[in-house]
């Protein structure tokens, strides 16, 4: 059975490009031009309330029953449990992941973005004050992950959902006017990543 992925092409719907293709899942793509406000649309928030993508339908779900996932971070914790890859059984081991999934769902998302809108301000009074406090926020969130991935290979010690999460929104590094060279352990674990042919599938994927 195939999962639709209704998606577009921003850091949420590449963390769940990701995960599919690293988890081997087939998946058909059925793009949500957010630009032209398709995700408002009677069919798309049927699946999802929020009227935000990503969002996904299994045909093949629970007790072999269709099931709809909206929100990002629930769709990583669904093919988690649905294939049992990248998310620990014990709970000892699971831990971590949730705590970085969270952590990621928190902050690492909503910061960035905030720096994403603030950037694209014409007006430079507009632009300034918030575009500062988000992205010092951003920096130290990204701070946050390097001291982490010093003493860690991945966020939550094994490859998790928790690293796609996050890899979803340090893709758009640059976007956040950061250099990963300042975050030398973000970069090793970057380009770890990227180096997978999972991950290459999943940012290759056509989800607009």
């Amino acid at each position: 059975m195939t999962i639709t992925f209704h998606a577009w092409g921003t850091p949420n719907g590449r963390k769940i490009s990701v995960a599919l293709e690293e988890m081997e899942l087939p998946y058909t793509v059925v793009p949500v031009n957010i630009g032209k406000d398709e995700q408002f649309a009677p069919g798309f928030l049927r699946i999802s309330p929020n009227n935000k993508i990503p969002a996904i339908v299994d045909s093949d779900g629970p007790d072999g029953q269709p099931i709809s996932v909206f929100e990002s971070g629930a769709i990583l914790l669904y093919l988690g449990e649905k294939t049992g890859r990248f998310l620990p059984k014990s709970l000892r081991e699971r831990v971590p992941v949730l705590e970085w999934l969270m952590w990621q769902m928190g902050g690492f998302g909503p910061m960035p973005g905030q720096v994403h809108h603030f950037a694209a301000l014409e007006s430079e009074t507009d632009r300034r004050y918030g575009l500062k406090r988000y992205s010092d926020e951003t920096r130290r969130l990204y701070g946050v992950l390097d001291r982490r991935l010093a003493q860690h290979e991945f966020v939550a010690g094994d490859l998790s959902v928790a690293d796609f999460a996050i890899l979803g929104w340090a893709w758009r590094h640059e976007r956040h006017k950061v250099d990963l060279a300042e975050y030398p352990h973000v970069k090793r674990w970057y380009d770890a990543l990227f180096a997978r042919p999972g991950v290459q599938r999943g940012f290759a994927a056509k989800l607009d």
